[in-house]
């Protein structure tokens, strides 16, 4: 048997527009703008702006990457028109399904709808294929208005649904700032949406729940108590949620890198025949949302962050038909090494090619940072996929491979447009898992290097970077 194979990929989003005043930025900036909370609430897009947001469909499996590259810009203005919700990856929920499933996720009544909300949320999850009966009986019968405003005035948080208050959420604990209204709201968000990105991966391949053995979950969240502030285990978590009765799990930390770790590590332990089939699982990250809202708001955009974000990779042994992950190509930044973007980049595409016999031209895609330029670049951070593919092609320009003048081409040819939300850990290169493995079994495609980065610095216990790479390639060992 060869390496380790790549079974599917999915990729669900959650419209979550009333929950961007609760993303870190809006909650920071909001107390010293009085006005800044109804500039956000008028700059919010429904639905149905979302959905047919050009890189939503791409995320989505609808259309190709590189499709953004003819439309029209900005896309928030050029949507497409009836887009699909579902897509070959997942699908995008609307507001009041994911406060369904929110609900439904939390055990421990913490969440609370007024009787209204309960039966509207009720309706709008009654039909979608991942409901089950009992789920249904989960949301309960709601609370009345006077008990929702009692929990209200004793600290909960506000939970709003077009603009209208719907519900609360309790502190879980009256002395532990890590369980908290707001944590724990961000803590479920990411088990929901990590729970919807499985249940998405399972519906759409042909593979049991109880063969799953492991689930491993590279989210950014820390879950934990005062005591072991990131020690929680939604990997476990999610695994509940989902059905997967005969696996265990555990959570891998790396900032926006823990995709990559996570996914060589999941390669590793089914390579030594420890497990068969591992999920990797990445929920979203709520803080985020919003968190470029100023500069949005000063280019008259509508708030662009407004979606929760989740993926769930499957990683099983060789079945002689999916692509595999060489783990002979695994590219990492050494601690020794410098810090800068091209010496990480070194690290991650030069070295590891050069160690193997190939060269930049030998891989047909090259699949980063993913992060949406339309979301980054008005709010100064720059077009961060077209970057480091400048910084790839000019490997390709030392070893006199290329030309400088060629870099654009080199960008359109190996490249592609980001098109993921800026959440992270989301945008870190396995965006394009799903349309790589579709790609190199069509025979399109042979190999794809997918590479991430992380700031390990942000925590202040270190000033280096991170990084970490590997190569996706077609099946040796197949026989079709």
């Amino acid at each position: 048997m060869g390496y380790p194979v790549v079974q599917g990929a999915s990729y669900i989003l959650a419209h979550a527009p009333d929950l961007v005043q609760y993303g870190s930025k809006p909650r920071r900036e909001i107390p010293k703008d009085p006005e800044l909370l109804e500039k956000i609430q008028s700059s919010l897009r429904d639905f149905t702006a979302a959905k047919d947001y050009p890189p939503h469909q791409v995320f989505l499996g609808n259309r190709e990457p590189e499709e953004l590259w003819e439309m029209e810009q900005p896309w928030y203005e050029n949507a497409l028109q009836n887009s699909p919700r579902k897509g070959k990856w997942g699908e995008i929920f609307p507001e009041e399904e994911f406060y369904g499933w929110l609900k439904i996720a939390d055990q421990f009544d913490l969440i609370h709808y007024t009787k209204e909300a309960t039966e509207k949320i009720r309706a709008a999850l009654s039909d979608h294929s991942l409901v089950e009966p009992e789920d249904l009986e989960s949301l309960g019968e709601g609370d009345s208005e006077d008990q929702i405003k009692n929990f209200i005035s004793q600290g909960a948080l506000e939970l709003y649904l077009k603009g209208d208050l719907i519900g609360c959420i309790r502190d879980g604990h009256d002395e532990d700032k890590n369980l908290t209204a707001d944590i724990l709201l961000e803590n479920l968000s990411v088990k929901t949406t990590g729970f919807l990105a499985v249940k998405s991966l399972l519906e759409n391949i042909d593979q049991k729940e109880e063969d799953i053995a492991f689930v491993i979950n590279c989210g950014e969240e820390g879950v934990g108590d005062r005591y072991q502030r990131g020690a929680g285990n939604l990997a476990k978590a999610i695994a509940e949620m989902g059905g997967l009765e005969n696996s265990t799990g555990a959570d891998v930390k790396a900032f926006c890198n823990a995709p990559m770790h996570a996914s060589v590590i999941a390669a590793s332990l089914i390579d030594s025949g420890v497990f068969d089939h591992i999920v990797l699982v990445g929920g979203a990250s709520m803080a985020k949302l919003g968190m470029k809202m100023q500069g949005h708001l000063e280019n008259d955009m509508p708030i662009m962050e407004d979606v929760l974000a989740g993926t769930a990779v499957l990683f099983s042994k060789d079945d002689q038909v999916n692509p595999q992950i060489r783990l002979d190509t695994i590219g990492k930044h050494d601690v020794k090494m410098a810090s800068s973007q091209q010496a990480i980049l070194s690290a991650l595409v030069d070295k590891p090619l050069q160690n193997n016999g190939l060269t930049i031209f030998d891989v047909d895609k090259y699949s980063s940072e993913l992060h949406n330029p339309e979301i980054t670049v008005p709010a100064g951070s720059g077009n961060v996929p077209h970057n480091n593919y400048r910084l790839i092609g000019s490997f390709a320009v030392k070893h006199g491979l290329l030309d400088v003048d060629e870099l654009d081409e080199f960008e359109k040819k190996y490249g592609m447009p980001g098109f993921s939300p800026t959440q992270g850990h989301i945008a870190s290169a396995l965006p394009f898992l799903g349309f790589a493995r579709e790609r190199i079994l069509k025979g399109e495609m042979t190999r794809t290097l997918f590479l991430g980065k992380g700031s390990l610095f942000l925590a202040k216990m270190t000033k280096t970077s991170d990084g970490m790479s590997f190569i996706l390639e077609e099946n040796s060992n197949s026989t079709q």
